[in-house]
């Protein structure tokens, strides 16, 4: 059992995640590593551990309520506790379709693992920290959640949700103990945002960015890890945009 302080982290097989886990992991938390891909998690966990950090895999899809309550249960089962969360997992979804043309089953895909996903690690992590007297949890949503992404609708959608139920929730817990924000990336260099058919797009808009340039995921993380600490104590229920000044136009 750790007697350190523990951190659960969602969509940890890579990008955000992965950078995240690992600087939860270098800042002295035992990590919890949250994802489908297996492969992917357990590399992060080697990763962490090869670092001198202390972590481990736990495979989960965070669009099924039972799975996340497991892995909940596997991470305070192993480390006695959880006090800082960041919920990333999520995709982007089918992209360039106009949102009266999206699938039914492709709008229901998107939602049900970036929104419903999020929904089901928020409720288990807070119950969970309400029993150790409190926590912090990140929800990760976008600069989608903060304004129109056009050809986006059910990936907007989503997101957007994830800010109403961040700032709701925020509100609810924080005489409680649990602190709930949410943080809005823009342009990250990702495998999502590196895939073969998001390139274009994805181009455009860091070239359209006041920066000129995609961020790190290193770069949300630090953000992240913020949003945990002790500093960040008087921060409840905001999404926070860490996009190079984006969404300031």
């Amino acid at each position: 059992m750790s007697e350190t302080e523990v951190a659960f982290v969602t969509g940890a097989s890579s990008g955000i995640g992965r950078a995240t886990a690992k600087a939860f992991a270098e800042a002295g938390y035992s990590t919890a590593i949250i994802d489908l891909n297996e492969a992917g998690g357990n590399e992060t966990e080697q990763i962490i551990k090869q670092a001198g950090g202390e972590a481990f895999f736990v495979k989960c899809n965070t669009a099924d309520d039972d799975s996340v309550r497991n892995a909940v249960e596997e991470t305070v089962k192993r480390y006695g506790r959880l006090d800082a969360a960041f919920n990333a997992a999520g995709i982007d979804g089918v992209t360039g379709t106009m949102t009266g043309d999206t699938a039914v089953e492709d709008w229901r895909r998107v939602i049900d693992v970036n929104l419903n996903g999020v929904w089901h690690c928020m409720r288990h992590q807070i119950q969970q920290m309400l029993k150790n007297g409190g926590g912090a949890i990140v929800n990760c949503s976008s600069t989608a959640g903060l304004r129109g992404a056009a050809y986006f609708g059910a990936y907007c959608a989503a997101k957007h949700g994830v800010v109403g139920m961040t700032k709701a929730a925020g509100i609810e817990y924080a005489r409680q103990g649990v602190r709930i924000n949410a943080v809005c990336p823009g342009m990250i260099e990702t495998p999502m945002t590196s895939s073969e058919d998001m390139k274009e797009i994805i181009e455009q808009m860091a070239e359209a960015s006041p920066i000129g340039r995609r961020g790190q995921p290193e770069e949300i993380a630090g953000a992240v890890l913020y949003l945990c600490s002790e500093g960040a104590s008087f921060v409840h229920g905001q999404a926070i945009a860490v996009d190079a000044a984006l969404t300031s136009r």
